[in-house]
Formats: structure tokens, C-alpha cells, sequence
């Protein structure tokens, strides 16, 4: 008896093509989450120069982070993070705070970030805000009191 094995394989052109889009389906899957990321990475860059930028606007401040509390972090319905912020001004006239919150995920990783300016505050009252995200953010967010100046 006499048998005949081709073991080589062929792909026939439909499956080819299957495969092909298949292929480039992820490849344009992969494009678009790559694109996201570096979107939300941009952002979290703009969000972090922008409030560098104003935190050195301030001339003659004092770090005033112990003096900061924050509330917690809570949607707005849009897809974005408030965090209501107060201030206890100790000084002995009326000052303004500027305040960055940054705004974490559960693993710590840094999504947002935020200044908020409270303006004339009181000696010995407290001032509020809210700080509010640049961007829509999902999952459990925690915020932080990055920076705080009174001046």
C-alpha cells in the first residue's frame, strides 16, 4: 500500500485576507490606544508646566501646605474630578493661596493636575475652592496636595 502525505501548508486567498485585516485591525487598534496614551500623556504634561508656571508667578510665597485641607475627590458628571479645597490662613492679615492637587490612581500613578487660587483670605478664617480636572478621568481617583503658597 502506498500512501501520499503533502505536509506542506497553503493558505487559501480568503483566509489570506481574513488575516490581512485581522492584522491590520490590531495594528490600527494598537495606533489608536498608543494615540490615546500619548494624548493623556500631553495633557498630564500641559496640566503639570501650566501649574508650574503659576506656582512661580508668585513672588515672596510661603509654603503653606500644612495649612490645606482637601475634600474628597467626587465626578462632576461630565467625566471629570472636583475636590473641594480649604485654606486656614495663620497669617496675621488677609492672604490668597495658590494650591496644585494632583490627582492619583490607586496604584499611585500621577493622572491630573490642578491649581486652584483662593483670594483674600481672612487673618485666622478659612477660604474655599474646588479644584476641578483638566480632562475626563475613570476608576478611583485620590487627590494630594501637590504645592501651596500664601502671599
Amino acid at each position: 500500500m502506498t500512501s501520499c502525505s503533502d505536509n506542506s501548508t497553503t493558505t487559501s486567498p480568503v483566509r489570506s485576507k481574513a488575516a490581512s485585516a485581522a492584522s491590520s485591525a490590531a495594528a490600527a487598534a494598537s495606533s489608536a490606544v498608543a494615540s490615546l496614551a500619548s494624548q493623556g500623556t500631553s495633557a498630564l504634561a500641559s496640566a503639570s508646566a501650566e501649574a508650574k508656571r503659576r506656582l512661580d508667578e508668585v513672588k515672596s510665597g510661603i509654603d503653606a501646605k500644612n495649612e490645606v485641607s482637601l475634600g474628597a475627590p467626587a465626578s462632576a458628571g461630565d467625566g471629570r474630578i472636583t475636590v473641594p479645597v480649604t485654606v486656614h490662613n495663620t497669617a496675621g492679615s488677609a492672604k490668597s493661596f495658590v494650591v496644585q492637587v494632583s490627582l492619583h490612581d490607586n496604584a499611585g500613578k500621577l493622572l491630573d493636575t490642578v491649581v486652584v487660587t483662593v483670594n483674600d483670605v481672612a487673618a485666622g478664617k478659612d477660604g474655599s475652592g474646588t479644584a476641578r480636572s483638566n480632562r475626563k478621568l475613570s476608576g478611583p481617583v485620590r487627590a494630594e496636595v501637590a504645592r501651596a503658597l500664601r502671599y
